[in-house]
């Protein structure tokens, strides 16, 4: 990708706010091509050489680190010092031409890393981690152990591909944020994940961890934002946020999810979460049909919210809410999962899955689409220590120009269910108001009554924006052109306006 003559990639509000709180904050220049590690690096025309030459540098609140462009390094670069609010350190570019590019090579678990540091902006690099043979690597990590609360973190404009990480794994990838510790509990508050692109990496996309996710120690990241990225080929899950109170993850596209790694493996989802927010994404394509969904509300999360997202071709199906049920001091199960005003279109094997410790769900006003000659599971309750309960769909359109069936599990075969007719020993399954178009079989009691009449699909957009990775210019263009056909995609199918949703955090009557 090109780059314009400029200093760094960032708004100009972000970049006065910092000048204005920090006057006496430095500028260091490092540049592959012309440095030199012997110079004070201080300006454009002595510029260091090498990352490592800021592995000892005491990096101050307002500080700068501008990377130029065409530079291409084979070494990590790993920041440890922290900025403050309003002078957050800044890692950008300058120069003209391709991306500053970190290629680890494997010489590193990660290319890049903000370790136990906070008010940090990672901006406009290129970034790979490749090697002879996988390993545990990613192209960005943010890490922080043992040290309370941690905030401030940006990770934006980044192009990261062709990470060979370790499949049996989650815990390596396109981008993760880790907030561990034994001693101190530790979370993130206000980290914005945003505009970046993932391509061809192992195992997971864009995932979060953390090890205080169980009642007794629960301590969730807050203002966890997930926003604009791009997700394509990843040899496991897409975004997954682990650990978050009030998380938004809202336009973003993942396709190809479940590309490599054994195992289950979903498009977007979440795990141990409470309100999170999830809307205005494309999840497609995703390969595996071992879960295999474009979404997931999953294990222990409470109040999930998944709203005007776009689901299509993924072999496992639309929708998986599920959640095993052990130890109510661990597990809560998963409770009052929202599922509104969202499309889905030939998306294979399930479309709706409830396993397991499933309560309290709404599943209202979908529209969903089966294309010709396809079979599919529109709604099926499967066993996971333990069965679902009190779930309501309302409103739903399920227009099926193949065939769609409805019931419970009575056996596995694979990664495919065996179904009866009827739900239980799943209990309090209800259907009211649902519009049944085309081939339904077994369908539930407010279908029953509806006349069956085959159903072809009329002609409609469903040419959703493209992007090539290979070549990542305009992708700002094209991140502003897919929202505005899912908006426009939204309006049609659903026959309404759109109004995203804000996210909130748990109120002090509804702690856990």
């Amino acid at each position: 990708m090109l780059i314009p003559n400029r200093t760094l990639i960032l708004p100009v509000l972000l970049l006065s706010c910092a000048w204005g709180a920090a006057a006496d904050a430095a500028t260091y220049y490092v540049n592959a091509l012309t440095g030199d590690d012997r110079t004070a690096g201080t300006t454009a025309t002595q510029p260091w050489r090498s990352l490592g030459r800021l592995r000892d540098l005491a990096l101050q609140p307002g500080d700068r680190v501008l990377l130029a462009a065409g530079s291409v390094w084979k070494e990590p670069l790993t920041i440890t010092r922290s900025g403050r609010a309003g002078a957050p350190i800044i890692i950008g570019t300058t120069g003209a031409g391709p991306r500053p590019r970190i290629d680890a090579g494997g010489a590193s678990p990660y290319a890049v890393a903000v370790i136990n540091a906070e008010y940090v902006t990672v901006s406009g690099l290129e970034l790979t981690n490749d090697g002879a043979t996988p390993a545990q690597r990613s192209g960005v990590l943010v890490s922080a152990k043992d040290r309370g609360v941690t905030r401030g973190i940006r990770i934006t404009d980044m192009y990261i591909h062709d990470v060979r990480g370790l499949n049996d794994r989650k815990d390596n990838g396109g981008i993760l944020f880790s907030a561990t510790g034994s001693r101190l509990a530790t979370r993130f508050h206000d980290l914005i994940i945003e505009r970046n692109i993932v391509w061809r990496v192992d195992r997971s996309g864009i995932a979060g961890i953390s090890d205080r996710v169980y009642q007794p120690d629960w301590f969730p990241s807050e203002g966890v934002v997930i926003r604009d990225n791009y997700l394509d080929d990843i040899g496991g899950d897409g975004i997954v946020p682990r650990g978050t109170d009030g998380a938004l993850i809202e336009h973003n596209i993942v396709l190809r999810a479940g590309s490599r790694a054994p195992g289950y493996n979903a498009g977007i989802w979440q795990w141990s979460t409470d309100n999170s927010l999830i809307q205005l994404n494309e999840a497609a394509y995703t390969r595996t049909r071992y879960d295999g969904q474009g979404f997931d509300s999953d294990f222990n999360s409470r109040h999930t919210t998944l709203l005007y997202n776009y689901s299509h071709d993924n072999a496992g199906g639309f929708l998986l809410i599920c959640s095993p049920q052990r130890d109510a001091k661990v597990n809560l199960g998963n409770r009052g999962t929202v599922a509104r005003y969202n499309v889905s279109r030939n998306d294979g094997t399930r479309i709706f899955q409830l396993s397991g410790n499933v309560s309290d769900a709404k599943i209202e006003k979908n529209v969903v689409h089966v294309g010709k000659g396809m079979d599919v599971q529109m709604v099926i309750a499967t066993e996971w220590n333990g069965w679902a309960r009190d779930v309501k769909f309302a409103g739903n359109v399920f227009k099926v120009a193949g065939t769609a069936r409805y019931g419970s599990e009575t056996g596995r075969n694979g990664p495919d269910y065996l179904i009866k007719a009827g739900f239980d020993p799943a209990a309090f399954i209800r259907f009211k108001d649902n519009s049944y178009l085309g081939s339904h079989i077994d369908p539930p009691e407010d279908g029953r009554g509806q006349v069956m009449v085959p159903y072809r699909g009329a002609p409609a957009d469903w040419a959703v924006p493209t992007f090539n990775p290979a070549t990542p210019d305009g992708f700002v263009d094209y991140l502003t052109r897919h929202r505005a056909w899912m908006l426009s995609m939204l309006h049609r199918e659903l026959g309404a306006a759109i109004t995203p949703k804000q996210p909130r955090r748990t109120s002090f009557f509804d702690a856990r």
